[in-house]
């Protein structure tokens, strides 16, 4: 709803552009080929939307005050304007005259805020919640309070209540409310407009109550296993609860020899293209850090990390710590390690110490997107520690990943398995527009900083 909103205010403005120059000039339609004001739309229409998207404005979950969704706007809006000019530059299209294209954004810029205030103030996140029930109230019906504490994690589901089941471990289960059905299982959904059945039963052979299931599925209710339910609402897989034969059932993503090839084609381009783009900034890290730690400094360094099906390959980066960084051993980054220079601290945060890593894309080492390679004595050590975590190997690295924008910085176990939920979940939903999804909702981490 967002998403059209923006659009019939968009096509609304430059409606209004149109007609207002007809206002003044009533030849100017005359004059004016039909198909150019098709293209002068979409010219002005996609590059806002796409801007708006990398700015993570079309994020349902985003926490944001009213400043920074005004400053995220000026953001897009200022992206878009360049995106458009370098379309307008590179195809015949003459650019519009005067200062027609300013005028426009200028009005897009009020109409997005306008827009953004009304759908705050409605609660548009809110429509079309699906009114859910859960099976079960033990161990793993607690996954949904574990996986989903936030409110905004449930903008799209309204939790009816808990259905305690026979053999539900509720020892250390902290759920509500429980609700106890004293009639029939279909008679409640019925009378509550239950649209969705959560199966979440920690002993489910025997105990489930299969007629009443199926009388709910044959009125139109849908019924789910909650490990999907959790995989569908937060982008994670729940590794701690699911069983080998997700592993050993799971389509995840396989191509043939072209496709792969074509897979490469298409990240080797997105590298080229970048580094193109980017070697201004890449000759000014260059600067900085031998400013900072002299002239003999090195400014890269390479380290070994364990890629696709366990090869170990040469991964490389701006160097962001001291030189004698490892001089006690390996060690995982923290947060504030004492280790990282003062650059190293600015392109840390905004992602820069990972631009050389594409001489690794056109390689062929690593992907745009793609679990984050390890190191082969943490690799092991998680494998030993984490289950399924060899699964993440199926795939090769990436430069960013779903994990990057789904989760914030770790450094220790419990945030390596936490991780690893969201690299299985882009294991198995791995294509072509998820990568795109994920490269364009990346522009958000490094423009505001949210990158390590």
């Amino acid at each position: 709803m967002l998403i059209f909103a923006d659009i019939l205010m968009l096509s609304a403005t430059f409606a209004g552009t149109q007609l207002f120059l007809f206002y003044f000039n009533p030849a100017y339609l005359q004059h004016t080929d039909i198909l150019i004001n098709v293209l002068n739309l979409i010219y002005y229409t996609l590059p806002i939307q796409l801007a708006l998207l990398a700015v993570g404005l079309y994020n349902e979950k985003l926490r944001e005050s009213h400043s920074g969704i005004t400053v995220r706007i000026l953001v897009a809006i200022s992206l878009a304007y360049m995106l458009s000019t370098s379309l307008y530059l590179i195809t015949p299209l003459p650019f519009p005259a005067g200062f027609i294209r300013e005028w426009m954004y200028g009005s897009a810029l009020v109409g997005l805020m306008i827009v953004r205030f009304i759908a705050i103030r409605s609660r548009y996140q809110m429509l079309g919640r699906l009114k859910v029930l859960i099976l079960g109230a033990g161990e793993r019906a607690s996954l949904i309070n574990r996986c989903m504490r936030r409110q905004s994690d449930r903008v799209h589901v309204e939790l009816t209540g808990y259905v305690p089941m026979p053999g539900d471990h509720r020892e250390n289960s902290n759920v509500s409310p429980v609700l106890d059905i004293s009639g029939s299982l279909e008679a409640f959904v019925q009378s509550n407009q239950i649209k969705e059945i959560i199966i979440a039963a920690d002993e489910r052979r025997g105990n489930l109550p299969t007629d009443s299931l199926f009388q709910c599925k044959m009125n139109g209710v849908q019924v789910i296993d909650i490990i999907d339910f959790i995989e569908r609402e937060t982008g994670q897989v729940a590794v701690s609860h699911i069983h080998p034969s997700w592993v050993i059932f799971n389509p995840h993503a396989t191509s043939n020899k072209v496709g792969r090839c074509l897979y490469w084609l298409f990240n080797c381009t997105i590298a080229m293209l970048l580094l193109l783009i980017t070697w201004p900034i890449l000759i000014a890290i260059i600067v900085m850090i031998k400013w900072e730690d002299g002239f003999r400094a090195p400014v890269l360094y390479s380290q070994v990390r364990v890629g696709l099906k366990g090869k170990h390959f040469s991964i490389y980066k701006f160097r962001s710590m001291k030189t004698d960084a490892e001089s006690q051993g390996e060690q995982m980054a923290s947060r504030r390690d004492p280790r990282i220079t003062r650059v190293g601290h600015v392109i840390r945060k905004y992602r820069l110490d990972e631009l050389p890593q594409l001489l690794n894309i056109v390689k062929g080492d690593m992907n745009f997107v793609g679990p984050r390679p390890e190191r082969p004595s943490f690799s092991s050590q998680f494998e030993q520690q984490i289950p399924y975590y060899n699964h993440r190997l199926y795939v090769k690295p990436g430069l960013t990943g779903w994990a990057q924008l789904k989760y914030p910085y770790g450094d220790n176990l419990e945030d390596t398995i936490e991780k690893l939920k969201f690299d299985l979940y882009y294991i198995k939903h791995k294509s072509v527009i998820l990568d795109i999804l994920i490269l364009i909702r990346t522009s958000e981490i490094v423009l505001f900083g949210k990158g390590r």
